[in-house]
């Protein structure tokens, strides 16, 4: 067998929320951020502006932790740009929270990431070299960084030129004094939507509709704004006084696209919609599929929640056979909450989710769940079901096994590390102590999703890389790699040496 490890689940990345022509854009921009709060637990912040002045609060923890009423009456405005994180890249820390702020000969920039660059330490080096001090350990600074420097034109032609030099997966949303800016990598790896919002009754507002540029459509249904339309890979959306501006340099190239499809799988909100597909839909047709393809005898259909709940229930309307909720989900886990690390086995397992024994005692079980990582989750699970008296355990993945890791902004473990990269489907059963065990195929997913394969990418599944990967796949290799000397270095050490 593999080297199998604790904390199976693959972690979720960044949400963006911007919105720019409204008197409360930091409380709007509040609730879209409590809306994208699945996109990421770590930390959020905002950076809200008057058209004059940029202001920023954020915080470790989640939305609701980290502003209130007064600190959200601290950020007036009608423009603003939110951010929730987990760490991808650098540690998780107030440091590299976002968004990112700086004061620069082109003005004030704030600065919000969901992605992963893929040639962040060469980039680093070489600005580090010219003269650039980084305050953070993340690859977003890098972005930043670049922005302020002198180039010929307005700040979308040098967006432009960022654009060609950084390399992986990136959604942007960029603040000036009076701009918002939003930017798609030219892969699309990442989402990135396009909604408005009527303002009425306000005195003093010169337009009378106000843009979002978010992550998820989810985020603009909470305030009620209209989805207008998916930002398209590699395009600049500039919104200021003048209205909304649209360039896209990679319009009319043969530049492939590859949308991330465990956004379909896991990521994303079941309410939200991408490429024109709702992405419960697209979850309940990965369960049919998966039924058709491994299906076998049983009394019951469970999912575990709340991923695997569309799929499950796509799979038991295939299969015909009875679904429910026999596990259930305790939604109110902080980051903060104490494990006890041998006091109770499985604890974190257990706190996360409860079985419902008498659902399943006597019963041939099907669970199905969106993916299997580590496999370490899923064995207690399987655990947890025998003690409970079900008669057979069967597991089913809507999705293919995950192969290789993932350097675009998803915190996969390393290809050693992943046990389907690692063990047969037998071993792997084996190890989960199951009666069987099967996976979506590659093409069942694809067709699932109801979109042709060249829109995606699927490295996870098949190591096809769409995008160079210079960097190794460490999000703590800001912290970890070698720094150059400074003079000030060597001047010290010169004076550490002993006089002869």
């Amino acid at each position: 067998m593999g080297n199998l490890h604790h904390n199976s689940c693959p972690r979720h990345y960044c949400g963006l929320f911007g919105i720019y022509g409204h008197p409360n854009a930091a409380e709007l921009t509040y609730y879209g951020l409590y809306a994208l709060q699945h996109r990421g637990q770590e930390s959020a912040g905002i950076t809200a502006s008057d058209g004059i002045d940029l202001r920023t609060h954020k915080g470790m923890g989640l939305v609701a932790q980290v502003f209130d009423k007064n600190t959200l009456r601290s950020l007036p405005g009608h423009l603003a740009l939110g951010h929730v994180r987990y760490s991808t890249t650098g540690s998780s820390n107030l440091r590299n929270a976002q968004p990112l702020v700086v004061d620069c000969a082109r003005g004030q920039i704030a600065i919000g990431h969901n992605g992963n660059l893929t040639n962040a330490a060469r980039l680093r080096d070489e600005l580090e070299a010219r003269g650039s001090i980084f305050q953070t350990t993340c690859d977003s600074e890098i972005v930043l960084h670049l922005l302020a420097r002198p180039f010929d034109g307005d700040r979308v032609h040098s967006l432009e030129t960022v654009m060609r030099r950084i390399q992986g997966a990136y959604s942007l949303l960029i603040m000036g004094e009076d701009e918002l800016i939003g930017v798609r990598d030219p892969f699309g790896f990442r989402p990135l939507v396009l909604g408005k919002l009527p303002v009425t009754g306000v005195e003093g507002m010169a337009h009378r509709v106000a843009y979002i540029l978010a992550s998820e459509t989810c985020a603009l249904d909470l305030i009620q704004a209209e989805f207008v339309r998916d930002i398209a890979p590699g395009e600049i959306i500039l919104i200021n006084k003048d209205g909304l501006h649209s360039i896209n340099p990679w319009a009319g190239t043969q530049q492939p696209h590859a949308f991330c499809i465990f956004e379909f799988i896991y990521f994303a909100r079941p309410d939200s919609n991408f490429m024109g597909r709702n992405v419960a839909e697209v979850r309940t047709h990965l369960g049919r599929q998966l039924a058709r393809e491994t299906g076998v005898p049983a009394d019951l259909v469970i999912p575990v929640p709340d991923s695997g709940n569309w799929a499950a229930m796509g799979y038991a309307e295939a299969s015909g056979i009875p679904y429910g909720n026999a596990f259930v989900r305790n939604h109110y886990i902080g980051r903060t909450f104490l494990q006890p690390s041998q006091l109770i086995r499985d604890f974190g397992v257990r706190v996360k989710l409860n079985l419902i024994s008498e659902m399943v005692r006597g019963k041939r079980v099907v669970v199905v769940d969106d993916s299997i990582v580590r496999g370490t989750t899923a064995r207690s699970r399987v655990t947890t079901l025998r003690q409970a008296g079900a008669k057979e355990v069967h597991m089913r993945v809507s999705c293919p096994p995950h192969m290789w890791p993932c350097p675009y902004g998803i915190d996969f473990p390393t290809r050693k590390e992943l046990m389907a990269a690692n063990n047969s489907l037998e071993q792997i059963r084996d190890f989960l102590g199951a009666d069987s065990l099967g996976y979506l195929s590659w093409d069942g997913m694809i067709a699932a999703t109801g979109l042709p394969a060249t829109e995606f990418c699927t490295a996870c599944y098949n190591g096809n890389y769409p995008c160079p990967v210079e960097d190794e796949m460490n999000k703590f290799g800001m912290e970890q790699r070698r720094l150059k000397p400074t003079v000030a270095d060597l001047v010290r050490e010169d004076k550490q040496q002993p006089l002869l």
